[in-house]
C-alpha cells in the first residue's frame, strides 16, 4: 500500500553512506550522514556528529556500502517516444523523423500520451532521475496526459510546450505528419498552459516553451517565442545543428550560424537549452555567444551516435565556459532513459574523438548531469547537489555484484577505487532509493507509486493501436529471418 505524503516527509536520516555533494568545492563526505525534514536537507556531515542530539520520530537508514548522490537532471527527453521504442532503426535524423516517428506521433489517441509519460517515468525514475526537461510535447500526446502523469508519479519536471512557427519547410522535402495539428501549437496556446498549469503539484511541475527547429520559416516568428519567453521569464528549450544538414540551412535561409540566429530571435538566456549542438559554427564564434548568453547545451551522445548526427564538440564547450547538460533524448533513437548510460558514454566518447583519455573527466561529467542540469533549468537554488536548505531531490546508489567489485567505500582513502568511477561507468541497475522533495518514489530498486507491470502491459496496448493507425512498423533486419 502507498504511504501517504505526511509518511513519506517523516523526518529521515541516512548514516554511513559515501555521500557525493556535487558542491562548489566538490565535498565527498566518507561515512556520511544527511538528514531530511520537511522535503528538504537540513543536515549534512560526518555520521559521528549527526546520530546524537536527534528528536524524536527520526527514521535512520543504514547507507554502508551505498553511494549518496543528488537526483539526476535529464534536460532533454521525449516522454512520448517511449512507446515508440525499437520501431525508427538504422535510420539518419531527417528519414528517422519524417518516415517514422513524426507519422506515429500524429496517431497518439486518447490516453496514449498518458501512458507513454508513465512509462517513461517509471523507467526515469527506477534508474535514477529526479527532474527531467520534456523536449517537446506535442499536441496529440495531450497536455493534460502529461501533466497528470507528472502529478501522479511525484517527479519534478520542465514540460516543453511544441510551437511550430509555421508549417513545415516543402522545400527541404520533409513532410510533418503533426502539420495537421499546426494551428493546436501556437505561442498563444503555450502561453495559456503556462498560466494554467506552470507551478503545480507544489511547484513540481513548470511549463516551458519548446521552440521548433528553425528551416526556413521565418525569423519573426521565431523572435516572437524568444521575446515571449524572456517578458514572461519562461524556459525555452530547442533542437539545434543536430544533423549535419542543419548548418547548411541556417546559412542558405538565414545567413547566419545557429547560435547567431537564436541570438537574433532573443532565443538565447540563462533559462535556454539547445539540445545536441552537434554542428555549432565554431569560427563564427558560437560557443562564446553561448557563454556570454548564459545558454545551456544539452548533450545527447548516444542519440548523436544511434542516428548518425556526429559528435558534438562538448570538450570545446567546456574549455569555452560553456553550461553544458546531459540528456537521454527519446526511446527511438537512444533505447533507454538511463541516464547513468548516458554518463559513462559521454565520459569516454570524446577521449576516443579527441585521441585524449583526459579530455573530460568522469566528476565533469557527473556535473553534467546534476547541478549542471539544475542550472539550465533555473533551479540551481533548490536541486542539483546536496546542500543544507535545499530541495532533498535524492539518489541512493548500491553498487553490487560483479560489475561493481571491487569497490569498497572503506578503502577509498587507501588507494581504493574512486566512488566517481563507480558511479559515473556503472548504469541505473544499482539505483536502491529514490526520493524528490523528502518523498520516497523508489525504494529497494522498485516503484513505490507505480504498478510496474500495469504500465508496461498499458504501453504494449496502446502502441499496438498507433501503429495500426499510423501504418509504421518497426523496419525489418535483412539479416535476419522470422520463421
Amino acid at each position: 500500500m502507498a504511504r501517504s505524503e505526511t509518511e513519506e516527509k517523516n523526518a529521515r536520516l541516512f548514516i554511513h553512506a559515501t555521500i557525493v555533494t556535487v558542491n562548489k568545492n566538490r565535498e565527498i563526505i566518507l561515512d556520511g550522514a544527511l538528514l531530511i525534514e520537511s522535503g528538504r536537507i537540513t543536515r549534512i556531515g560526518k555520521t559521528k556528529d549527526l546520530v546524537t542530539g536527534l528528536g524524536e520520530g527520526v527514521h535512520i537508514i543504514d547507507c554502508t556500502d551505498r553511494i549518496i548522490i543528488p537526483g539526476l537532471v535529464n534536460t532533454h527527453a521525449h516522454l512520448a517516444q517511449s512507446l515508440l521504442r525499437g520501431l525508427a532503426e538504422n535510420l539518419n535524423l531527417h528519414n528517422w523523423l519524417c518516415d517514422a516517428v513524426w507519422p506515429l506521433e500524429a496517431n497518439y489517441a486518447e490516453e496514449d500520451g498518458y501512458v507513454a509519460a508513465m512509462l517513461t517515468i517509471a523507467e526515469m525514475l527506477k534508474t535514477g532521475t529526479t527532474c527531467f526537461l520534456e523536449a517537446m510535447l506535442t499536441h496529440r500526446s495531450g497536455l493534460e496526459n502529461v501533466v497528470r502523469a507528472v502529478e501522479e508519479t511525484g517527479i519534478r519536471a520542465c514540460l516543453g510546450k511544441l510551437i511550430k512557427a509555421s508549417e513545415t519547410n516543402s522545400e527541404l522535402n520533409m513532410k510533418d505528419a503533426r502539420d495537421r495539428d499546426v494551428q493546436a501549437m501556437s505561442l498563444e496556446s503555450a502561453l495559456e498552459a503556462h498560466q494554467t498549469h506552470h507551478g503545480a503539484a507544489n511547484d513540481r511541475l513548470h511549463i516551458w516553451f519548446a521552440a521548433g527547429t528553425p528551416r526556413g520559416s521565418a525569423m519573426q516568428a521565431h523572435t516572437a517565442i524568444g521575446e515571449a519567453a524572456r517578458k514572461h521569464d519562461i524556459g525555452l528549450t530547442m533542437h539545434c545543428a543536430e544533423a549535419p544538414k542543419d548548418l547548411t540551412i541556417y546559412r542558405q535561409y538565414y545567413d547566419l550560424s545557429p547560435v547567431q540566429f537564436c541570438e537574433k530571435t532573443s532565443l538565447t538566456g540563462a533559462k535556454s537549452v539547445f539540445a545536441h549542438m552537434v554542428h555549432p559554427d565554431v569560427a563564427a564564434g558560437d560557443l562564446n555567444l553561448l557563454r556570454d548568453s548564459k545558454s545551456t547545451v544539452a548533450h545527447n551522445p548516444t542519440s548523436n551516435l544511434k542516428l548518425g548526427s556526429g559528435v558534438s564538440p562538448i570538450p570545446d564547450m567546456v574549455a569555452a565556459g560553456v553550461n553544458v547538460a546531459l540528456g537521454t533524448d527519446g526511446a527511438p533513437c537512444n533505447n533507454t532513459y538511463d541516464l547513468f548510460r548516458e554518463m559513462h558514454l559521454a565520459a569516454i566518447l570524446h577521449g576516443g574523438v579527441r585521441q585524449d583519455a583526459g579530455v573530460l573527466n568522469a566528476y565533469q561529467v557527473l556535473e553534467f548531469a546534476t547541478i549542471n542540469g539544475a542550472r539550465a533549468l533555473g533551479l540551481e537554488e533548490h536541486i542539483g547537489s546536496l546542500e543544507v536548505g535545499k530541495k532533498a531531490d535524492i539518489v541512493i546508489v548500491a553498487p553490487r555484484g560483479l560489475g561493481a567489485a571491487p569497490w569498497d567505500a572503506s578503502q577509498v582513502q587507501n588507494g581504493g577505487v574512486d566512488p566517481i568511477t563507480v558511479l559515473v561507468h556503472s548504469s541505473g541497475v544499482d539505483v536502491d532509493t529514490v526520493l524528490v522533495d523528502g518523498c520516497v518514489l523508489v525504494e529497494n530498486g522498485k516503484l513505490v507509486r507505480l504498478d510496474e507491470s500495469s504500465v508496461i502491459d498499458k504501453a504494449k496496448r496502446s502502441v499496438a493501436g498507433i501503429r495500426k493507425r499510423a501504418g509504421v512498423g518497426a523496419r525489418q533486419d535483412m539479416a535476419t529471418k522470422y520463421v
